[in-house]
């Protein structure tokens, strides 16, 4: 057996589950028997994601957290059976263990899969934590954006993916539902956003294409082998078909740089700046030159997946100010979401010349 993974901790009071309950339903659907030990992974901000530790095999838990949730997010049925139908295609996904839809075991769905083992990228991992030259670092980067150009190459119809999509206006739509949302979980302690979202109202292109997108496309969502190629790609709750563009715009609103402000640099989630990393431009021009998809305006796409980025940060906050969680790292995300409505307007300047 493996050593605990460095950020699973002791499940916190108020995510705690019924574990035998949960056990005997592994038992009766997987052949699993045994009660596991069960540790909280810290990293997640949306979904609760739990280690179940057996004595033969590592298994993971998720499930949504409480409270106010938005209608589209936290579909564990929907995020299950995209992983199901992914595997045959796209063998860069965990084995899908178990989907429970009975409410009586945890008051919600969830799922259960095989844990991948090996190295989740950090914020504060250095060259030397990975034993990266800046040359190797390059060819990590590369190896990562070679995983979304492939993910974006799935066949759709051939998968069965193809019922994720609802035509074209996938821009449209997400313009209107992520100005939408955010609406709907505002806080008065934040931006309106109003400049932001007229941009993009405004501003917005036609869809180039039609692939199968991740949503959330990040290191931290990689788990990496001993000489960190990649083995899987977690967290597929946003997966759906759509423009590629538009989740290549939203991968990079966490690619933080190491000639980036200081905000960005002291917030980043991810150690994207290391020497040998690629610039968000240089990603772009390489993802172009490996798909041929025209990029056009890369300013819209780039505002964007700021803009969604704050989202994200605000639905999480929305939660932690009204009292349903009470994880303390969410407490100060008001203040992410501040900076980015500033980065968001200091994008739109620029591509207006000012």
């Amino acid at each position: 057996m493996s050593s605990l993974p460095d950020n699973a901790r002791p499940v916190r009071d108020e995510d705690n589950f019924d574990v035998a309950a949960v056990a005997a339903w592994l038992t009766e659907h997987a052949g699993i028997t045994g009660i596991p030990e069960v540790r909280q992974f810290a990293g997640g901000a949306s979904n609760l994601t739990y280690l179940l530790r057996y004595p033969d095999r590592d298994l993971v838990l998720r499930r949504p957290p409480a409270g106010t949730k938005p209608k589209s997010g936290h579909d564990m049925v929907r995020e299950y059976r995209i992983q199901s139908l992914l595997a045959p295609v796209y063998p860069h996904v965990p084995k899908m263990i178990g989907l429970c839809t009975d409410p009586s075991l945890l008051g919600s769905d969830f799922y259960v899969m095989e844990r991948v083992e090996g190295t989740i990228v950090r914020p504060g991992s250095t060259s030397a934590d990975l034993g990266l030259t800046p040359e190797k670092t390059r060819e990590l980067c590369l190896r990562v954006i070679d995983l979304l150009i492939e993910l974006h190459g799935v066949d759709t119809e051939a998968s069965g993916l193809v019922e994720l999509s609802h035509g074209s206006g996938y821009v449209a739509r997400q313009v209107e539902g992520w100005t939408k949302r955010f609406a709907a979980v505002r806080t008065d302690n934040v931006p309106d956003f109003a400049r932001v979202t007229k941009w993009l109202a405004d501003n917005q292109p036609a869809d180039v294409a039609s692939r199968v997108i991740h949503g959330d496309f990040k290191l931290d969502n990689i788990v990496l082998g001993d000489d960190l190629t990649p083995r899987a790609v977690l967290d597929w709750e946003l997966a759906t078909v759509g423009d590629p563009l538009m989740d290549l715009g939203s991968t990079l609103a966490y690619w933080v740089q190491a000639d980036d402000d200081p905000t960005m640099l002291a917030t980043k989630l991810q150690p994207t700046d290391l020497p040998g990393m690629l610039t968000r431009r240089e990603i772009v021009e390489y993802y172009r030159e490996r798909t041929g998809l025209p990029i056009g305006n890369w300013s819209f796409y780039e505002v964007f997946g700021v803009f969604r980025l704050a989202v994200i940060a605000q639905q999480i906050y929305y939660r932690f100010h009204h009292g349903q969680t009470t994880n303390p790292m969410f407490e100060n995300f008001w203040m992410i979401v501040g900076y980015l409505d500033a980065r968001c307007n200091e994008l739109i300047d620029k591509a207006e010349g000012k």
